[in-house]
Order: C-alpha cells, then sequence, then structure tokens
C-alpha cells in the first residue's frame, strides 16, 4: 500500500516565507497569519491522508461503472464526498453571497495539493464543479447565479464542461453540438460530447453541464460557439428539482489511468439549455474555466510527482542492494540501502527539487490571480495570463517524468502492482493532454502570449528576474550559486524570444521552437522560484530560525537545481535556433 503525508511545513514555507501573503495588500490577506494557515493546511492533509489516499487504490482498481443510466462511483467515494462537503472544503474561495467562504484563491490552491496527491481521480468530482461555478459566476446573469451557485458551492450539485467532440478536440470551430432557439428563451441542445470528466455519478443530486454548442444562423468555426448551462434535472422556480432532461450517458471511457473518476460520452437529444453571456461569446466564458482549470492541472502533475516521490524515497531508505562504493553503511546487514547510491540519489534529487519549485510557481501564480482579481491588478492579470501555458505545459510534462522516475527506484517492483507505483504514471499522463494538450499550450505561449500587449508581460517578466539579481548581488552565497545561474539561464529565453522576432517572416521557425521555449520559460520560472527560496531560507537562519536542518535542506536542494536542472536552457535554446528545417525536412509520405 503506497503512503502519502501531505507536506504541510513546505507548503507553509511557501506562502510565508516566500509569498509572505499576511504581509501583502491583498483584500483578505491580512487575515492569513502562520497560525490561521497553519490549521487549515494541516487539517486538508489530514482529510487527504486519512479519508481521500486509502480511496486512491480503491478507486484505481473498482473504476466506475455504468447501470441503468446511471454511474456507480468506487466503494467508499460516496462517503468521502459528504466529508468533503461537510468540511466545507468544495467552498474555500467561493463568493460569501451563494455561501462560500470567501478565502483568496491561493488557499484553495493550498488546500487543493494534498487532495490531489491522495487521491487525483476523487478529487476531479469538485474541482470541475469549482471551475463551472467560476464560469457561472463571472458571466452568468443574475438569475442563473442565484438559480445554481448556492446548491454547486457546496457540491450538492456538481458541475461539468463540455467541449471535445469524436470530431474535434483543441480545433472547437469544428463543432456539431447545435443550440436550436425555444419560444421561452431557452435552447434545445443536440450532440455528442466525449472525454467528460464527472459526467454522471451517484455523488450528487443534480449535474449542471457547461456545454459549447452553435445557435443556427451563427457565424462559421469558433466565432460561432456559444455556452449553455443544461442541467442533468431540470430546476423549478423554488429551487427544487423537476424533470430529467434530455441528456444521457452513452458510455464510460476506458482508461489508462484516473480511473475512480466517470469519464463519460454525453448525448444531449434536444436537452433544455440556457444561454450564459451573449450569443456566439461561449470561448470568452469556456475559457475563464479553462484559464483556471490549467493551473489545477499543473498542480496534478507536481502533485503526483510528490505522492511518487514520497514512496520512492521510503523504498530507497528501506530496500537493501548493494554496497556504498566509499565503504559499508550497513555493515551489519548484507548490503546497504539503496539511497547511499549516487544515481539513486540523482534521481531524487531531481525529484525533489521539481517538485518544491513546481509548488512555489503554482502558488506563485494563485497569488498573481488574487491579485488579479482583488485588486483589478492589470499587470498581475497579464502576468499569469502568460504563466498560465508554462504552468499546465511544464509541470505536467516534468510531472510525469518525475512519476516515472520514482517509479524507476523500485526497480520490477515498481512494474508490477503490487507496489502501486505504477497508478502515479498512469494517472499523471492524463495531465499534459486535457485541458488543452502540451503542445498546444507551447502554441499559445509561443504564438499569443508572447506578443500580447505588445510583448510588455514578457518584458515585465525579464525586468523582474533583472531587478531580484541587482537587488541581491551583494549577497555572496545568493549570488555564486543562485544569482549567476538565474542570469544565464534568462540571457537563453530572452536570446530565444530574440531568435522568433528575428524570423518573424517564418512562422514555421517559432513554432518548431515552439515546445523547447515552453520548457525554457518553465526552467527560468523554477530558477527564479529557486533563486526567491534559497534567500527566504538564508533570512530565516539569519534571524535564528529553530528548524535550522529544514532551511539547510531547502538550500541545499535549490542549488541542486540550479547546478543541475537549469542548464538545460542552453539545451533548449540550441534546438531553437535550428529553426524548422530539419523539422519540416520530410513530406508526409516519408514518416
Amino acid at each position: 500500500m503506497p503512503i502519502y503525508n501531505a507536506p504541510t511545513k513546505d507548503i507553509q514555507f511557501v506562502l510565508h516565507d516566500l509569498l509572505k501573503i499576511s504581509e501583502q495588500d491583498i483584500p483578505g490577506f491580512d487575515e492569513l497569519d502562520p497560525d490561521f494557515t497553519s490549521a487549515v493546511v494541516e487539517e486538508a492533509g489530514k482529510v487527504a491522508s486519512e479519508v481521500l489516499h486509502p480511496l486512491n487504490v480503491v478507486g484505481d482498481k473498482e473504476g466506475c461503472v455504468l447501470e441503468n443510466g446511471v454511474v456507480r462511483t468506487p466503494t467508499g467515494f460516496k462517503e468521502a464526498f459528504a466529508q468533503m462537503k461537510e468540511g466545507g472544503w468544495t467552498a474555500m474561495d467561493c463568493d460569501p453571497e451563494y455561501g462560500g467562504q470567501g478565502l483568496p484563491y491561493v488557499m484553495h490552491t493550498a488546500a487543493q495539493e494534498p487532495f490531489v496527491s491522495a487521491n487525483m481521480a476523487f478529487n476531479m468530482y469538485q474541482g470541475l464543479t469549482h471551475g463551472a461555478y467560476s464560469a457561472i459566476h463571472a458571466h452568468g446573469s443574475d438569475e442563473q447565479k442565484q438559480m445554481y451557485l448556492p446548491k454547486m458551492v457546496t457540491c450538492e450539485w456538481t458541475g461539468t464542461m463540455n467541449l471535445t467532440e469524436p470530431h474535434c478536440g483543441t480545433d472547437l470551430g469544428m463543432m456539431r453540438t447545435k443550440a436550436v432557439p425555444n419560444s421561452d428563451g431557452s435552447y434545445k441542445i443536440s450532440g455528442q460530447k466525449i472525454f467528460i470528466s464527472a459526467g454522471e455519478h451517484d455523488m450528487s443530486e443534480n449535474i449542471i453541464h457547461l456545454v459549447l454548442a452553435k445557435i443556427q444562423g451563427g457565424p462559421e468555426g469558433i466565432k460561432g460557439v456559444s455556452l449553455f448551462i443544461v442541467p442533468k434535472f431540470m430546476v423549478n422556480e423554488d429551487g427544487s428539482l423537476g424533470q430529467r432532461n434530455g441528456v444521457s450517458v452513452g458510455k464510460i471511457e476506458e482508461k489508462m489511468g484516473i480511473h475512480g473518476n466517470s469519464t463519460c460520452v454525453m448525448n444531449y437529444d434536444e436537452a433544455t439549455g440556457f444561454l450564459v453571456g451573449e450569443e456566439h461569446k461561449g470561448m470568452r466564458a469556456m475559457f475563464t474555466m479553462m484559464n483556471e482549470a490549467r493551473l489545477g492541472v499543473g498542480l496534478q502533475g507536481y502533485a503526483q510527482a510528490e505522492s511518487a516521490y514520497q514512496n520512492a524515497v521510503a523504498y530507497a531508505n528501506d530496500r537493501l542492494q548493494g554496497r556504498d562504493v566509499t565503504g559499508a553503511k550497513n555493515p551489519d546487514g548484507p548490503a546497504d540501502p539503496l539511497i547511499v547510491h549516487p544515481d539513486i540519489r540523482r534521481n531524487l534529487m531531481d525529484q525533489k527539487s521539481f517538485v518544491e519549485g513546481a509548488r512555489a510557481f503554482t502558488f506563485w501564480g494563485a497569488y498573481l490571480i488574487d491579485r488579479a482579481h482583488k485588486n483589478s491588478d492589470a499587470e498581475a492579470d497579464g502576468l499569469i495570463s502568460l504563466m498560465t501555458p508554462v504552468i499546465k505545459g511544464f509541470l505536467t510534462d516534468k510531472g510525469f517524468e518525475y512519476a516515472t522516475a520514482a517509479q524507476q527506484v523500485y526497480g520490477g517492483h515498481g512494474y508490477i502492482e503490487e507496489w502501486g507505483m505504477s497508478q502515479y504514471a498512469r494517472d499523471a499522463r492524463i495531465a499534459m493532454i486535457y485541458e488543452g494538450a502540451n503542445g498546444v499550450q507551447a502554441l499559445d505561449l509561443v504564438g499569443r502570449k508572447l506578443a500580447q500587449d505588445g510583448g510588455k508581460h514578457v518584458m515585465a517578466f525579464f525586468e523582474m528576474i533583472k531587478t531580484f539579481i541587482k537587488e541581491n548581488e551583494g549577497n555572496e552565497a545568493l549570488a555564486k550559486d543562485f544569482l549567476g545561474p538565474l542570469k544565464a539561464a534568462s540571457k537563453d529565453l530572452q536570446a530565444a524570444g530574440m531568435y522568433f522576432m528575428q524570423n518573424a517572416t517564418k512562422p514555421n521557425n517559432a513554432l518548431s521552437g515552439s515546445y523547447d521555449f515552453m520548457h525554457m520559460m518553465g526552467h527560468v520560472c523554477l530558477g527564479l522560484m529557486w533563486a526567491r527560496m534559497a534567500k527566504a531560507a538564508m533570512e530565516a537562519l539569519e534571524n535564528g530560525a529553530s528548524d535550522t536542518e529544514f532551511y539547510e535542506t531547502k538550500i541545499a536542494t535549490g542549488r541542486y537545481y540550479m547546478a543541475r536542472q537549469l542548464p538545460a536552457t542552453a539545451m533548449h535554446l540550441a534546438r531553437i535556433n535550428t529553426g524548422a528545417d530539419t523539422v519540416m525536412a520530410l513530406d508526409a509520405a516519408n514518416f
């Protein structure tokens, strides 16, 4: 049975030593003192380890079952979902007007990490509901908000997002689901959607589907897409549930992982739907949901790697194999533990330095969302828009890589199901695909986000790094191990951006290098996070922090990332500078 213990001390370090959230001039942040956040994070960790984690293997082995049009979730899921609702975990950052607690988004993110690490498939039920809530909250009418949001905040009603169809994934302009106006202002929705996570289940009274469809006679392509609320059960004026709507499950998809989540084919047969926002402006509303979801998926990437890492560390300390080349460390035993070997140490340090850097990057992103929304800060809004494809793409690519790296520590035992390590790799794999496959994230970053608002957001990012380096160049310890590598990596990233600008008339050069650029930018972002964390840890030690081992370990882990991981920017730059010729050399018939 795999283990999981929430890294509450590391979470608190990011919230307070790094982000200093209680000192920020953002509404609600002044209440986030260490005692309060510790109580929230510790309790979230307790729920994760005691309630959700034991069900992770159960969900993987049992999966979901479709019976007479109803999906039965795995044993224990319904009871655990009731505990999540009763504990208020589904309502943390939701609007108090609709029953939410009104906490900042960064606190929602901090609590979500343990839930995702403990049981990713389970947490998707409330995660998707949160995204649907956000879309309706941002774009729905007052009447729609009053009707749907209070029950969605508590997860008495859950939510979904319905985009993909059998013939179109990313290219949503090709969708065929249609919406025909009714005389009462509602619409008849007809079509089929696939890959719908939490599309049907037995854990809530109603399911509020957000469905993209085309109103007949509207513009062609993506400009003709509208967003609709399509409830599983119709809602009466008094809030009670009425008749079943014309939406049904065709089948449950058979998947590589996240078996505990009911991923469904959804059929809409003249189902009654209600327009959200304006006609033909559905993508604007859906992107409210997708941008939030993309940060959450980036979190899924590193959160699965965190769980896998914890198990790999435990195994490496316990498993006896071979002798330390410098001398036996377990002379009374037949062999030394795996962790004495340099290559095992390298593997574990790769995992550890990524997970801790990724946590800081994701929480910083959540902080930017709070700053953008609560302070109407355009600079923060532009910066998180730039960072979203990096958080989603880079962290999920690396999260899967390190989930499999943890599996490698076990050798053959990692490949058999007895130890449970394959689930982390299988569950993490989907995060690279859904909410926009990572190749699309790279195209979005290079094709749209770099040039957004005249390129001022990426320039602001470079200026942020430059300012941090200049302000701290007098700190010898920081300058040697952190500022130098960060400066070199930032120069690589700027050189790549300059290459794209110089080759603007040859778009394939930029598109061929977009994936490398996304990874390069991911490394620079984690490099910046590690430099900031190292500074915070050094300051804590200078101020007489009692837990010196924790802060010294943080600094040592950061040194590893700067020395062994950050130099990858040079490799990515070299690839980008080769342009598109080698990428595009073959005719399609020659592949």
